[in-house]
């Protein structure tokens, strides 16, 4: 009887730990299941993720914004050949090419969609109201109306904005120019970004004691006739970050070198291109916020509606020693101890 009872015993407590362990089993794969699900171990996931690009221009501010984008991402685990794959069109500065591309990612629907300048942003948003969009070197969002507001967007829109201390560019030139006293606007009328840009630059210029003049282009064939038409008329020159006027720096310096007009740019990469000096933010630097900003999204942690648009708080100086050569100018000190981007060439 007592050899019987024993192995009644040890079955039960056999079949007790069976139950036991598959219990504990089961609680451990749900457990994993639950973690693999999270959007926030994307890199253990096994998910891939497509991110579109839509780049309005080649140009060095916009490809250290897409670089700095792709590096933010990267950091964050987001890695391309891992867990992430680019679909990277550019307009070639043609609004049509835009909404062609905008039109291609509402029927592909990436998981996230970069903008890239204003154009381009403006025809993402009329297509695409589903699926997360960052923007970057977009001057006022808000003013742009890609979002209901810069600090609270509202919708599927966010990024940074790639404002531009333009007061202190226009001081800039005073400085470089002690007896300035017209200072010429140059941008393209037909961008949303150089407009606004440009009511700053006079606003700038009448609290500085300056005279302002706009001299607008609306398509890359006027630049070089635009440009001429300056001369003799202003002893300086400020172009914001104007994309089409970005892309084509070559042109403006070939008529304002000649005439010894000095050009303060928006940005160093037109700087890089023939412009004398500036003080303003790093594409780079900006693009890697937006691609923090991106990565927060697809981990799940926030949305586009709740992230206020971010800026860049440091401002770099860079200047053309080759240009202020041809010009006759000595910069101060204040200005040379920035970044010569003639020697980034």
């Amino acid at each position: 009887m007592m050899k019987k009872t024993g192995r009644i015993l040890a079955a039960a407590v056999a079949a007790a730990m069976a139950v036991s362990l598959s219990a504990c089993g089961g609680q451990a794969a749900a457990s994993g299941a639950a973690a693999n699900s999270n959007p926030a171990s994307a890199g253990s996931s096994g998910k891939v993720f497509t991110i579109g690009v839509a780049q309005l221009v080649t140009h060095p501010a916009m490809d250290a914004a897409l670089k700095g984008f792709q590096d933010g991402l990267a950091q964050a685990g987001f890695k391309e050949g891992e867990n992430v794959t680019y679909d990277i069109q550019n307009a070639q500065g043609e609004q049509s090419n835009c909404v062609t591309i905008a039109n291609t990612f509402a029927n592909k629907k990436p998981d996230l969609i970069l903008a890239i300048a204003t154009p381009a942003a403006q025809a993402v948003a009329k297509v695409i109201t589903d699926t997360p969009v960052m923007i970057t070197a977009v001057t006022d969002p808000e003013e742009s109306k890609l979002v209901k507001s810069n600090k609270a967007p509202g919708g599927n829109i966010s990024g940074t904005s790639d404002k531009t201390p333009v007061k202190d560019q226009i001081a800039l030139i005073k400085e470089i120019i002690p007896n300035l006293k017209t200072v010429g606007i140059m941008y393209c009328s037909s961008e949303t970004n150089s407009q606004i840009q440009a009511k700053w630059a006079q606003d700038a210029c009448k609290e500085l004691g300056l005279s302002s003049r706009d001299f607008t282009v609306s398509n890359s064939n006027e630049i070089q006739q635009v440009a001429q038409s300056m001369v003799g008329k202003v002893e300086a020159v400020y172009i914001p970050t104007d994309n089409m006027l970005a892309s084509g720096m070559k042109n403006v310096v070939a008529v304002t070198n000649d005439a010894k007009l000095p050009i303060i740019t928006g940005e160093s990469g037109m700087v890089k291109n023939g412009g004398l000096c500036t003080v303003g933010i790093n594409y780079e630097k900006l693009g890697f916020q937006t691609g923090a900003m991106a990565a927060k999204v697809l981990k799940g942690e926030a949305k586009p509606a709740d992230l206020p648009i971010e800026y860049q708080e440091d401002y770099d100086i860079s200047y053309n020693s080759e240009t202020a050569k041809k010009l006759n100018i000595t910069l101060p000190a204040k200005i040379t101890a920035g970044t010569d981007m003639a020697a980034q060439k």
